[in-house]
């Protein structure tokens, strides 16, 4: 889908309703909620969605779904998480961090970082420790520099956490 679609949508409902409405589904028509739900649950085992929620967030009566399941979300539709959740506020401060928050999305999307996410969604600290250090070890193996957990994306840089 062209990520463009979505602009001036603005509500989570439309938004959903906009994607659907613009992917038929393998039959030829168009995707239920339970098809979508099916799919991502065989993909996302932890992830909690029903057709009937699906639902709920399509008609506005449910509205606040779990970060993990807008990812699916976006990885099902093959959309930014920004496409779906939608970009806050407005007026040029919120376009303006509209706009990092873009960059960023983009750069997370870029050689597979959304599929790294995707798979550490509910891992325990442990196990995200566990492939952090590999992630670092790969890096080291290709001659990457090190990374801290807070990068400053203006000077490639490690800086402290924010505040």
């Amino acid at each position: 889908m062209d990520d463009g679609n979505l602009q001036g949508v603005d509500s989570l409902a439309h938004r959903l309703n906009a994607l659907f409405a613009s992917t038929a589904s393998s039959r030829g028509r168009g995707l239920s909620n339970n098809e979508v739900a099916a799919v991502i649950k065989t993909a996302n085992p932890e992830i909690r969605v029903s057709g009937a929620y699906l639902s709920a967030l399509r008609s506005g009566r449910r509205a606040r779904p779990s970060m993990e399941l807008l990812m699916a979300l976006a990885e099902y539709f093959d959309v930014s998480i920004l496409d779906i959740a939608g970009s806050p506020g407005s007026g040029s401060k919120a376009q303006g961090a509209s706009d990092e928050v873009s960059e960023l999305a983009a750069r997370l999307n870029e050689l597979g970082v959304r599929r790294i996410a995707l798979r550490a969604v509910g891992l325990n600290e442990d196990s995200v420790s566990t492939v952090t250090a590999v992630l670092d070890h790969v890096r080291k193996l290709q001659g990457l520099p090190a990374v801290g957990d807070y990068e400053d994306t203006e000077t490639n840089g490690v800086a402290s956490p924010p505040q």
